[in-house]
């Protein structure tokens, strides 16, 4: 039997215009237990199947609550076994909800990815095939991120928080969003900064052009709910004077 779950979701904004264009669902206990206290209660054998049911169920409570805009789905490297079905389960949920395939972001994680490339490679492939964009998350907490870049390109990076955090006083962390970021550039991958929390982060991140963003300086994730961002309050209780 699966876990009961529900989820959150967290903005994902383009700046400095300040627009929600995506939101990520969260996995979450009914209660809003973190991701661990509902994957603990799934088998090993049983991860992959679970994976799908929660994709469909983030789909079915994002749709409820109004979802216009695109929203990321997460998969473990399990899941990536099993591509076809999930993917396929995924697409008839979203279209019997009223979504459009071009609103489905999907993501993996870059360890996930690496551990397994021949699974993740036909799991990504297959997306882009049915038109749905996919994302590598926590992109720079392994050690073969560039190489990946090299034989598959994603539609979306995520920097991983790891090289984020207090990016304005860490010049190798700079160095190292410079290269990815010249890279993306190069492929034609779009760049998001995920766990920004200062404005010293956003401005220095600002600074270099990324323009893609989520994190708690923004808006926490909200429970069952689609948080919104006012830029105008963001500005003026978190960075003012920050307007470009």
């Amino acid at each position: 039997m699966m876990p009961v779950h529900t989820h959150a979701f967290q903005p994902i904004l383009s700046m400095p215009s300040g627009q929600v264009v995506a939101y990520e669902a969260l996995l979450r206990g009914p209660g809003g237990e973190p991701p661990g206290h509902v994957l603990d209660q799934v088998a090993p054998e049983d991860l992959a199947a679970f994976d799908g049911t929660a994709a469909e169920s983030a789909l079915v409570l994002a749709a409820s609550l109004g979802l216009s805009c695109r929203l990321h789905l997460n998969f473990m490297p399990r899941t990536l076994q099993t591509c076809g079905q999930v993917l396929d389960r995924v697409l008839e949920t979203a279209h019997r909800l009223g979504l459009r395939k071009e609103q489905l972001v999907v993501e993996v994680m870059e360890r996930g990815a690496v551990e397994d490339l021949e699974a993740f490679t036909s799991f990504m492939n297959a997306c882009k095939a049915q038109g749905v964009s996919t994302s590598i998350d926590d992109f720079g907490a392994g050690t073969s991120g560039l190489n990946l870049l090299a034989d598959f390109q994603p539609d979306l990076v995520k920097l991983d928080m790891t090289l984020i955090t207090r990016i304005q006083e860490n010049g190798p962390r700079q160095a190292i969003v410079r290269a990815v970021s010249q890279v993306c550039v190069d492929l034609g991958i779009d760049l998001l900064a995920e766990g920004v929390e200062t404005p010293g982060e956003y401005n220095w991140l600002a600074s270099e052009g990324v323009e893609l963003y989520q994190g708690f300086l923004f808006a926490r994730p909200g429970f069952r709910s689609l948080p919104q961002v006012s830029l105008v309050d963001w500005q003026t209780i978190h960075a003012p004077g920050l307007a470009r």
